[in-house]
């Protein structure tokens, strides 16, 4: 037994280092064939995707069909799903965004510019280079050539920090240029027309858009006691979205809520005679100003616009509404006491009506904005009314639908 054992061992050693001799010859002779013939770059051959494809997949399918389960059968079918949709081409010809604005879904968002600004650009050089500064706020007078004089003792009040834009009803812009302002500044000429009816027009929100606040103010203010730069400072820090400054009391005034107070910087509440204020927070005791000399927060502005009437043109009645557009309206709006100015009554609107059935031209305009205040609040309480109603339809669908 022991001599079997010994030849036994001898015999698989020499086995093994014949093994070796084999190999490290095989390796060698591999290498000297291989550095005798030029490189072989697989980027160069090519074969068909099917054939590769449907090779690599009859192996693994064969492989795994021993351990196959219901789970990796399924993963499998995802995994040939993906491979499928990814080699699929996409459509470069066909671009459909739903979240583009309306009408720009066949646009690249990239390309899509939603808001403009009234910056005055060069018509050479880079665009890049054209814009020495960058107004934030907005300032627009509805104006005539009469009042020429106090319209520069207004603008003067805006830094330059202001981007003005003047609405002519007259048709005279020519002879504005005589201010040196006047030559950087915006004219919108369109003769006849009131503010709101510019407004609606040339102040969409997306045109707006880059400007924090927006005033838009009547041609006969006085404003020596007005700063527009403090009067920024004060409605931020008293954080009013919707604003006018306070009026000189001893003018006429029609409302309590936008006479001046001498002891306050900002007052958002008053008491109107008995019977006047259904609520001490709705107008006119507050969330309320006049629409002589409005500033707008760009959000505020935003819902503002959507609420002015295309059709009623001088926006009697939408101080009462201005509430809808903040919430809480009675803590953001409010009358600044601290700038305030003076309205100066100048009847300029009233001298373009036309004398109509033995009236004068001035009592034709006074009688449209009457009667646009009385159509303005039917159409607000009309939709109003439609809005809920359709709340109550839609909630008996549901619980309709909930029971069956």
């Amino acid at each position: 037994m022991g001599i079997f054992s010994r030849s036994s061992i001898s015999r698989k050693s020499k086995d093994g280092m014949k093994i070796i001799a084999t190999a490290f010859f095989g390796v060698t002779f591999g290498f000297l064939v291989g550095i005798s013939f030029p490189s072989l770059s697989i980027t160069k051959v090519s074969l068909p995707t099917k054939f590769l494809l449907s090779t690599d997949l009859s192996y693994i399918e064969e492989k795994g069909s021993a351990i196959s389960t219901p789970e990796s059968h399924k993963a499998w079918s995802s995994s040939k799903s993906n491979d499928s949709s990814s080699s699929d081409p996409i459509d470069k010809s066909k671009i459909w965004v739903p979240s583009n604005p309306r009408g720009a879904e066949r646009l690249p968002p990239g390309i899509v510019a939603a808001e403009s600004d009234f910056y005055l650009r060069r018509l050479w050089g880079l665009p890049h280079e054209d814009l020495t500064s960058q107004p934030r706020y907005l300032v627009t007078f509805t104006v005539g050539i009469n009042q020429k004089e106090n319209i520069d003792a207004c603008v003067k009040k805006f830094s330059g920090n202001f981007t003005i834009l003047l609405f002519h009803y007259d048709g005279r812009v020519t002879e504005w240029d005589e201010f040196e302002w006047s030559k950087n500044a915006i004219h919108i000429s369109v003769r006849k027309q009131t503010k709101w009816w510019y407004a609606k027009r040339f102040l969409h929100p997306d045109i707006v858009a880059r400007y924090d606040y927006i005033f838009i103010w009547d041609e006969d203010l006085g404003v020596e006691h007005f700063n527009a730069e403090e009067y920024i400072k004060l409605v931020k820090k008293h954080g009013l979205e919707i604003s006018q400054p306070g009026l000189e009391p001893n003018k006429g005034l029609t409302w309590q809520m936008t006479k001046r107070r001498g002891d306050l910087e900002v007052h958002k509440i008053t008491e109107e005679k008995p019977g006047w204020c259904s609520d001490p927070h709705l107008p006119p005791c507050a969330a309320f100003v006049e629409i002589m000399a409005p500033v707008f927060s760009r959000d505020a502005w935003r819902c503002v616009w959507h609420m002015i009437q295309n059709d009623l043109v001088h926006g009697w009645g939408l101080d009462f509404a201005l509430r809808r557009c903040v919430e809480p309206a009675h803590e953001k709006i409010g009358v600044v006491d601290s700038q305030w100015i003076v309205h100066q009554t100048v009847p300029s609107l009233g001298s373009q009506g036309e004398a109509t059935d033995g009236k004068a031209p001035w009592q034709g305009v006074r009688d449209r904005c009457k009667k646009e205040w009385t159509m303005f609040q039917s159409r607000m309480a009309s939709a109003e009314k439609d809005y809920f109603k359709s709340l109550q339809v839609e909630g008996s669908s549901n619980s309709t639908a909930t029971t069956i």
